[in-house]
């Protein structure tokens, strides 16, 4: 019998301990929310949208905060420490509890950005004008909010997967044709890639986003925009139907069915069968100054695996 316990005690202190994965800026973000009060998800959203402005730097640095504002217009060496900044009116907040609010540190930011958050009432409105204040773009602030629902409606931030726009059980072939040059409408280049497949082939959602456009244009014809967590813009067109259930404003997850290849466009609403059917994707980004189109084939490439 002692044996036997000897046994079970040898195995157990010498058994690996597993602890259940933990989700860091999610903690963190609640942990946050706890303190200041201030939804957790428009953290998460500002956070995001800031990482990935500077996408070398593995944690954002806030681009709305200015050194001086931060530590103190008197405070000419920038000293971290609290009660300094205080002295000197900066803004800076300690979000560690270490009495020292440094412009480089991650939770410190977090902290501070909450606290002026929460001078404003925690609705989506006053939210808003909270967060106009600090970019005063449009796009900017159109972006977080959407994504700020997207979180909400997930409640992870864990929202990284991606998809190939059409489903892997249906035939399909495609190349680089990213900046290739067009004719119809003038003299352009191609700003994506074409994924030819037969009329109907479903086409599905590539990342977690938001549609922010639905309906006709004379280039793409039948179209949809996607904007999703890293800046980007997701663009399918020349479709020949949506999906019944999608609507402006739609929270689309990878893989989720959002039309169907067709040959609809250059022409008025309804044009169909200039070319063969196949799908226009095409991918732009915003840096946070400027949109601009980049070759989705590497992104594609990676997707189908």
């Amino acid at each position: 019998m002692y044996f036997i316990i000897i046994l079970c005690l040898i195995f157990l202190f010498n058994s690996p301990v597993v602890f259940a994965e933990v989700d860091e800026p999610f903690y963190l973000y609640k942990k946050t929310e706890t303190i200041t009060h201030v939804p957790w998800y428009y953290l998460a959203a500002i956070d995001q949208y800031e990482s990935q402005l500077s996408l070398n730097n593995e944690e954002p640095h806030y681009s709305f905060f200015d050194p001086i504002e931060w530590y103190g217009l008197t405070n000419m060496n920038q000293d971290p420490n609290i009660i300094t900044i205080q002295m000197h009116n900066g803004a800076g907040k300690d979000g560690t509890g270490n009495k020292e609010a440094s412009l480089e540190n991650h939770e410190d930011q977090l902290f501070t950005l909450a606290t002026y958050l929460s001078t404003y009432s925690p609705t989506e409105t006053e939210l808003k004008n909270a967060i106009w204040r600090l970019y005063e773009r449009p796009l900017s602030v159109k972006t977080i909010l959407q994504n700020a629902k997207v979180y909400k409606q997930f409640n992870t931030t864990d929202l990284s997967e991606k998809a190939f726009p059409i489903p892997s059980n249906h035939h399909y072939s495609y190349q680089s044709t990213w900046g290739s040059g067009r004719g119809f409408g003038g003299r352009r280049i191609h700003e994506g890639c074409d994924i030819f497949a037969h009329y109907g082939t479903p086409v599905q959602s590539t990342a977690y986003g938001t549609v922010e456009i639905m309906g006709w244009n004379t280039y793409g014809g039948w179209r949809i925009g996607i904007r999703d967590l890293d800046n980007t813009y997701h663009y399918f067109a020349h479709l020949q139907h949506f999906d019944s259930e999608l609507e402006v404003g739609s929270i689309v997850a990878p893989g989720d069915i959002i039309g169907s290849v067709g040959a609809s466009g250059y022409g008025p609403p309804g044009t169909s069968g200039k070319f063969p059917p196949h799908l226009h994707y095409g991918l732009y980004r915003d840096d946070g100054y400027t949109v601009y189109s980049y070759d989705p084939y590497p992104k594609l490439k990676l997707w189908e695996q």
